[in-house]
């Protein structure tokens, strides 16, 4: 008599535990070392482990579990973090800053993966994690595109690995350029990857530049909504994907993304309310790049060749160049 198999959750949650400690541990962390984000840290600790140690069989139902359901509902939440008024108060100039960023980013990236050789889901999602918001932004449109998971993880491993050098060159460029303060802030919200990498990079500047470095990356985030929603309806009109399913014209997590981004904006929840969302959302995402971090395999990263590399440093050079343009031209404010 054979055993029958463990139920669903049972099997999902030595990993989901693996991935709630990683975050406990990078929270920890990120405590010890002021100005470094959770999330950053939970996404190396993961690679870390994942290129050293080997993953039981055990954990990978709750990593999965983690990198998808935990992530999605940490990108709802994130939506608490978005006042419409908030970013409509920029202003015209700084909001065509962001809208050029990302859209000359993302028609760029995929235009140059196309000349590299580089497939269309491979390019899709490098475009979406550099213009809008790093791995995030990558999980939303995975399974629009149907990518496969060497291409999911390729992607995240080329966000954390230029989004991170970005920290310090930014504020460095920056201030070789002359910047002021808030300026520079805007350049780093319009370019730096992360909201993670935004974070550190504006608090080496100033309270000032992390402020407007952080609203102005948020309006990107923005963006992932109708981004997100056209590629899921581009992948509608050309055809099912592996299997023959079909992905939803909108996901069902960027519907609540929108609706907690009304809901702040609304102003119907009390400031106690947000606090605790916000640290929620701090431990989902921070479990969840753990749980993606164990997937990036720099084995794999130096198999898959030099040409996503040279489109991830093309992506980032089109982004910092459309951004600095854009901040030095147009009349900020």
């Amino acid at each position: 008599m054979t055993g029958t198999p463990p139920h669903p959750l049972r099997a999902t949650l030595p990993g989901l535990g693996v991935c709630l400690a990683g975050a406990g541990l990078a929270w920890g962390l990120s405590r010890l070392l002021q100005g470094t984000s959770p999330l950053l840290i939970a996404i190396l600790l993961g690679a870390v482990w994942g290129n050293t140690r080997p993953i039981s069989a055990g954990l990978v139902g709750g990593i999965t579990f983690s990198s998808r359901r935990l992530l999605r509902a940490g990108i709802v939440l994130l939506g608490l973090q978005l006042s419409l008024s908030a970013v409509l108060d920029l202003g015209p100039a700084v909001l065509l800053v962001v809208l050029l960023s990302v859209g000359v980013t993302f028609g760029a990236t995929v235009w140059l993966g196309k000349l590299l050789g580089i497939g269309l889901a491979q390019r899709l999602l490098i475009a979406s994690g550099f213009s809008i918001c790093g791995a995030a932004a990558v999980a939303a449109v995975e399974s629009a595109v149907g990518a496969r998971k060497t291409e999911v993880a390729t992607a995240i491993g080329l966000v954390v690995l230029f989004g991170t050098l970005m920290i310090p060159a930014v504020p460095f460029l920056g201030g070789l350029l002359g910047l002021p303060e808030r300026t520079l802030g805007i350049w780093i919200g319009a370019s730096t990857h992360e909201v993670a990498q935004v974070v550190a990079a504006g608090d080496a500047v100033g309270s000032s530049a992390l402020a407007v470095a952080v609203t102005v990356k948020l309006a990107r985030v923005l963006t992932l909504a109708p981004i997100a929603a056209g590629i899921a309806l581009h992948a509608r009109r050309t055809g099912p994907r592996s299997g023959g399913t079909m992905p939803p014209v909108v996901p069902l997590f960027i519907v609540g993304f929108v609706g907690a981004m009304l809901a702040r904006t609304a102003e119907v929840l009390p400031a106690d309310a947000l606090a605790a969302a916000q640290v929620v959302q701090t431990v989902l995402l921070s479990a969840a790049m753990f749980a993606l971090g164990l997937g990036v395999q720099l084995r794999s990263l130096l198999r898959v060749g030099r040409r996503p590399v040279l489109l991830g440093i093309l992506s980032t050079l089109v982004i910092l160049a459309v951004s600095l343009i854009g901040t030095l031209v147009l009349p900020l404010g």
